[in-house]
């Protein structure tokens, strides 16, 4: 029951394009206390169908830029490859914390965009 909710939850917020994988990785390390490594890897499995579906809708809906979308897709599938490796000969528990750093650093960027967008906002009224 849980899985199932997991990736609903996930799948969701994939479809909006930000990066379910980031919850899976985190629930799943919590949830089940899996590996690092092996909750990445997870997620790699995760990701391929739920991306294939979100490109569908987006191709429906005539919001994608093909020209964007395949440069950062060439530059990714390289970045991909050495992010790989350098997670393969980093220890588990150093992962752990560079994952938290990550998400760290997306919360306050998130919430800077946020104060950003509620001062734009209030000054427009």
């Amino acid at each position: 029951m849980i899985e199932g909710l997991i990736g609903l939850v996930s799948g969701v917020v994939t479809g909006f394009g930000m990066g379910g994988g980031t919850i899976l990785i985190l629930l799943v390390s919590i949830i089940w206390g899996i590996d690092q490594h092996v909750a990445q890897s997870t997620n790699l499995v995760f990701f391929v169908p739920t991306a294939i579906a979100s490109i569908i809708t987006n191709i429906k809906q005539k919001c994608i830029d093909y020209k964007l979308g395949i440069t950062i897709g060439f530059f990714g599938i390289i970045g991909s490859i050495i992010g790989a490796q350098v997670s393969i000969h980093t220890e588990a528990s150093k992962l752990k914390k560079y994952f938290a750093i990550f998400l760290i650093i997306i919360a306050i960027f998130e919430i800077y965009s946020l104060i950003k967008e509620y001062k734009i906002l209030k000054k427009s009224k």
